[in-house]
């Protein structure tokens, strides 16, 4: 028999720790063992019921989702799913508890007390069952990557007319973006583009905390903008976010297709669209996430552009070593390196492609 994820669910409200509680344990998977009405009421639970999974509040009276997980993660890091309200107070604190280390989020469809909270049903189950198999997961010993990164480097080719570096990423994206975005120059001679898994209504918080933690720009995309070098733009949630070109330019476009396996972002929509360019040097990153988002759009790209130079994050700094693994499992990684080496490999690459000397 199959051991149980043992899951802790933290609010304010008794009505919502019911329907969580509910939701929940309609999974054979998972199993409520506790609830608790505020954050301090929270951390005495984990410390004797010892779960394997908290879901969080983020806006309670006496101690709040914020200043618990503060408190989890320095005592004994156990995976944290927040769940919040969709008011802009509520996405920013949910990206600040993003980057303090929760695993994952689910955004209350309809306020604090949400009667319909059974729409998420299936995410909320999903993204649990995720955090109980992270890397933050005590119990789990994750083996360092066993795929071989076979794949020849493209050398530097005559200079095209511009470059990109394209980012994906889901479930510990923010934490991964902050650390590999917040060491990118504000000379870099390229634009960025990213799609992090994220739901209407809490990207342009997470492009904001960005913004102000990094030296380069981060912004929210819009429809029609021309792609800047030293500028970072974060595709909108609920929408696609595509590059066109213009001439020399790069355009960015967002469109509301239909959601590519469930995601809207999707990276593999945008890696296809980039698949497109003429005559531009291209730079993907691959980083933690669940499912194989993005293998399918690199595959277009390598297939259609020489010069583009793929790097993965490794499985040892993943929080969900899922969306990278598919990548290099295809062979369509050239580099795999840690989170924290991933802005100087694209530093690197984008200087090679531009003829700048690394090296000075």
């Amino acid at each position: 028999m199959v051991k149980k994820i043992r899951v802790l669910v933290v609010d304010d409200s008794a009505f919502m720790r019911k329907i969580i509680s509910d939701l929940l344990n309609s999974d054979d998977r998972l199993e409520v063992i506790g609830t608790a009405r505020n954050g301090k009421d929270g951390l005495s639970q984990i410390t004797q019921l010892k779960p394997d999974v908290v879901t969080m509040d983020v806006e309670m009276p006496i101690m709040n989702g914020i200043d618990a997980l503060k408190e989890i993660m320095q005592r004994q890091p156990l995976p944290v799913v927040m769940l919040s309200s969709l008011t802009k107070q509520g996405a920013d604190m949910t990206i600040h508890a993003m980057s303090l280390g929760a695993v994952d989020f689910i955004a209350k469809p309809s306020g604090s007390i949400s009667l319909d909270l059974d729409k998420v049903r299936d995410e909320l189950v999903a993204k649990v069952v995720a955090a109980a198999a992270s890397r933050l997961s005590v119990r789990q010993q994750v083996k360092a990557a066993d795929v071989k990164v076979t794949v020849k480097a493209p050398a530097a080719r005559k200079r095209a007319d511009c470059s990109l570096v394209a980012i994906g990423t889901s479930t510990g994206g923010p934490r991964a973006l902050q650390e590999v975005i917040g060491k990118l120059p504000a000379t870099l001679a390229a634009p960025v583009v990213v799609v992090q898994h994220m739901p209407v209504g809490f990207t342009k918080s997470l492009a904001e905390r960005l913004n102000s933690l990094s030296p380069i720009r981060v912004k929210e995309a819009q429809h029609n903008e021309t792609l800047r070098n030293g500028t970072v733009y974060i595709a909108p949630g609920g929408h696609h976010l595509t590059i066109e070109q213009a001439d020399s330019r790069l355009i960015a476009k967002l469109t509301m297709e239909d959601p590519v396996s469930g995601h809207r972002p999707s990276v593999d929509r945008m890696f296809e669209s980039i698949s497109l360019l003429q005559n531009v040097d291209v730079c993907t990153v691959i980083m933690t996430g669940m499912g194989a988002d993005g293998t399918n759009g690199l595959r277009k790209i390598r297939d259609r552009i020489s010069s583009v130079y793929s790097i993965g994050e490794s499985a040892e700094t993943c929080v969900v070593y899922g969306m990278p693994r598919a990548a290099a499992e295809a062979g369509l990684l050239h580099h795999v390196c840690p989170v924290q080496s991933i802005a100087g490999a694209v530093q690197k690459r984008i200087n090679l492609s531009e003829g700048v000397n690394q090296w000075k």
